[in-house]
């Protein structure tokens, strides 16, 4: 689910500085610094990182780069210009983008640093050392990483990287080997009791929930008619094809309806979405390009309309659905979930926010074929449907709401079935290795190096 905030543009494109940072230092970047309005009611920091010499927009947990053009001038990820201003007494009192103001609202905001080093100094300086992830009560069990059969020397070499800040904004890297975590790291202001957004990875939530109202019954089946849970919607655009849009196809992105992020000239917009009142009337709007069960288009509004259906059907908010048939199994009892899907979320757009070894749970779940502790927990049925190929995705097999990919290591190939999100967020399962890798990460709208990691520093263990 890519990132909805609008007004900066900083989550379009790419987000890669691609040309020459002109000259600005440090102490000239600390006088954009502050607190400031941003849309919809909302706020944003501008914070100048001493570790690169560039200036970052801050929302919520996430940075986005801002390149210096000339005097009080950025340019955002797809070189939008962000012009910021001056008083009479020369200091900043806002900034405008295309043809928005927003003020200055504080200009004493502080940053630790950890959110520019993945270590404290001292650590660094140290050099990394590997310890056996602490065993705690939430149900996962522990183990030594060379009794997994791990290479210990590459990740360590891996480790050194990301402390180093060679590999950038990775947030934590959690490896389960033969069901034990064997691997436990977090990086900056991340700890293994932060609550991290998953963006995209909530999809993957969405099917299992899916999955578990289908099991006990209050969804008939996915070949159920979508447009049949919304008789209060008079839409603009229904046809017959839409109408035989069924549960299914939501869940491997083949509605047919013209929406699809990866081209930008389609009728369903993200950011649109975001800031329109219904976020499922907005997508059951849209014209048809195909017919149901076509070509795999990547649309958000898919798993959202799905997860309205689960609580049409359940009569429950998503998260205590969620809370009582999922997450209660698992003992994940710290999350967050604002699942309201209309303006209200434009800035979050419906995200789960869980910690990292919650997501290790949910992608050993997967592992063990839905069963957890002995317990069913989602039918295995499900699990087999989910993470089997039922479309093509850009370019990549797509199961239900489930990526099917692979990654080479060493001339070999290696697949994986994986919930991934903007920014670099992973719960990657390898059936064939017996191991889930869990990342996340903050390199939002541009490349992560997420898929490298595992490939330089994970897989080529298994490749003997």
């Amino acid at each position: 689910m890519k990132k909805l905030q609008l007004m900066l543009l900083l989550l379009a494109g790419s987000g890669a500085l691609t040309a020459q940072q002109p000259a600005a230092s440090y102490k000239q970047l600390k006088e954009f610094q502050g607190l400031y309005e941003y849309t919809n009611n909302s706020t944003l920091k501008i914070a100048a990182s001493p570790k690169d010499n560039l200036l970052y927009a801050v929302i919520g947990e996430s940075k986005y780069p801002l390149r210096h053009a000339e005097q009080d001038l950025f340019l955002d990820g797809t070189n939008n210009k962000v012009q910021f201003y001056r008083n009479k007494e020369n200091l900043i009192t806002g900034y405008s983008v295309r043809n928005d103001t927003f003020q200055l609202l504080d200009n004493k905001v502080s940053f630790p640093a950890n959110i520019w080093y993945a270590r404290p100094e001292a650590e660094r300086k140290k050099g990394y050392k590997y310890q056996q992830p602490v065993a705690t009560k939430d149900g996962l069990k522990t183990g030594d990483i060379t009794a997994a059969g791990l290479n210990a020397d590459l990740l360590n070499t891996m480790m050194q990287q990301i402390i180093d800040g060679t590999y950038k904004d990775v947030h934590s890297i959690l490896i389960i080997k033969d069901g034990k975590l064997v691997f436990e790291e977090y990086f900056y202001q991340y700890t293994k009791d932060s609550l991290h957004e998953l963006r995209s990875v909530t999809k993957s939530f969405i099917s299992a929930l899916t999955g578990i109202a289908i099991d006990k019954g209050i969804i008939k089946n996915t070949a159920e008619e979508v447009i049949s849970y919304f008789p209060e919607y008079i839409l603009d655009n229904l046809t017959e094809s839409k109408r035989k849009i069924t549960v299914g196809h939501l869940l491997s992105n083949q509605s047919g309806l013209d929406c699809d992020i990866s081209n930008p000239q389609a009728a369903g917009n993200e950011t649109a979405m975001g800031y329109s009142s219904d976020w499922v009337k907005y997508t059951l709007d849209l014209p048809m390009v195909d017919t149901p069960g076509g070509k795999g288009r990547y649309c958000s509004g898919n798993p959202i309309t799905l997860g309205r259906i689960i609580e049409t059907t359940s009569q429950q908010a998503l998260p205590d659905f969620a809370r009582q048939n999922l997450f209660a199994p698992l003992g994940i009892t710290q999350f967050k979930w604002h699942f309201k899907p209309d303006q209200s979320s434009a800035e979050t757009f419906c995200q789960l926010y869980l910690r990292p070894r919650d997501m290790a749970k949910f992608g050993l779940l997967y592992l063990q074929q839905g069963q957890w502790n002995g317990q069913q927990t989602i039918p295995a049925t499900w699990v087999e449907q989910s993470i089997a190929p039922q479309a093509t995705v850009q370019n990549n097999g797509y199961g239900y709401l489930w990526w099917i990919k692979y990654l080479n290591a060493n001339g070999k190939r290696y697949y994986n079935r994986s919930a991934q999100g903007n920014g670099g967020q992973r719960i990657c399962i390898w059936p064939e290795q017996n191991m889930v890798t869990i990342i996340t990460a903050g390199s939002y709208n541009s490349q992560s190096c997420s898929d490298e990691l595992i490939a330089k520093y994970v897989l080529p263990a298994f490749n003997k």
